[in-house]
């Protein structure tokens, strides 16, 4: 059933240039912004830390994000959690409540050694909350922990224990976290509003946030390259160019929108993405399907008069998809949590612009491949 049946064919293709370099244009800005000024990073991917607190009393957001700010969390993000009352999202750039030279200090202060016995080994986790020591000879955790007190490392009241068997002297003295941290610094300064216990703390390392980013970036490059060999295989290598030009055009500029807005990208962005050309490249399969049966049917039009038909015949289809789908994500944007209404905001960027990306950005640029491939047939 056809709820839109134009009259006669549209001529799409009239169009294409300007549409074109316009739309081209937002993608080379989507490609710069990646480098300058970048994505705002989550801390999926920059490294830092996320808790969700409670507090005792009504506290406005801005309060909160000034008591932050006292204590030297500046860039602090606070984000309410909606539908519960008082409760928030803090998340801070640091990872580490022991930074680098605290722990040098630390050690300096022990000089490698703990009542009398020795310190052959001494880290820090990469969490900044934990010490690991390994001693020659075993001492009472108590002693351990009073050792370290001692050097000034602010370890977590019967915080110390052994790590593994105890014949290898390995202790393990749990520090005051960089949840633990903030959460007393605002006691301290909120009074009777002060949060709870945190419900929830993650962290993610720089290293691990790296790494993170760069499988996020393999994994829509292995996406962008599989999918041009299936185009290609299903159906000829004039057509996959414009495929995967499409799904640059539209990944780039879901890009461009989240850097423009400073909205959050994360591993549900890169899952966003993906969805994104899955689904793009399903609307320009159908064209193309289109395309291929009609040469077989219009032997002596040429691949523009194709496109124009083609086009036309699955517009009905093209938009009725569109719209379905839109309904079914906009619920998420407008009532769903924020990290939901993050990927639901990709998805709607991405279908919209993928929609048309089809028709000016994909279709134009598999009549050019043909015109290179098959000059005189052009």
């Amino acid at each position: 059933m056809e709820f839109f049946k134009p009259r006669g064919t549209i001529n799409f293709m009239k169009h294409r240039r300007p549409i074109i370099i316009g739309s081209l244009s937002l993608a080379l800005l989507g490609f710069l912004s990646v480098f300058y000024p970048g994505p705002n990073y989550g801390i999926d991917f920059k490294g830092g830390t996320e808790m969700q607190l409670r507090f005792k009393k009504d506290l406005e957001a801005s309060t909160l994000r000034s008591a932050l700010a006292e204590i030297g969390h500046d860039d602090a993000e606070v984000v309410n959690v909606e539908g519960r009352k008082n409760e928030y999202m803090i998340r801070v750039g640091r990872v580490s409540s022991l930074p680098a030279e605290q722990f040098e200090q630390i050690k300096k202060k022990l000089d490698w050694d703990i009542s009398g016995v020795k310190v052959e080994e001494m880290k820090v986790s990469p969490g900044g909350d934990k010490i690991v020591l390994k001693l020659r000879d075993e001492l009472p955790p108590e002693v351990v922990e009073s050792g370290l007190r001692g050097a000034d490392a602010e370890v977590q009241r019967d915080g110390v224990t052994f790590v593994g068997p105890r014949e290898q002297h390995r202790y393990e003295a749990r520090l005051t976290g960089v949840a633990d941290e903030i959460t007393a610094q605002l006691e301290q300064r909120l009074g009777e509003a002060a949060p709870e216990t945190p419900l929830r703390v993650e962290w993610v390392g720089p290293k691990a946030g790296r790494q993170l980013r760069d499988a996020a970036i393999k994994s829509l490059l292995w996406t962008i390259l599989f999918i041009m060999a299936y185009v290609a295989m299903r159906f000829d290598l004039r057509f996959a160019p414009g495929g995967i030009i499409a799904l640059l055009h539209d990944a780039l500029i879901t890009v461009l929108v989240f850097v423009i807005l400073r909205r959050e990208v994360n591993l549900s962005t890169v899952a966003a993405l993906l969805t994104i050309l899955g689904y793009s490249i399903n609307d320009t399969i159908v064209i193309f399907d289109r395309i291929r049966e009609n040469m077989t049917r219009m032997r002596d039009a040429s691949l523009y008069e194709l496109i124009n038909v083609s086009t036309t015949q699955t517009l009905s289809r093209s938009i009725l998809t569109s719209f379905v789908t839109l309904l079914s994500v906009l619920p998420f944007l407008i009532w769903g949590t924020p990290v939901i209404r993050d990927f639901a905001f990709a998805l709607v960027i991405g279908m919209v612009v993928g929609s048309y990306s089809t028709i000016y950005i994909a279709a134009p640029f598999t009549e050019w491949m043909d015109k290179k491939l098959f000059p005189a047939k052009a």
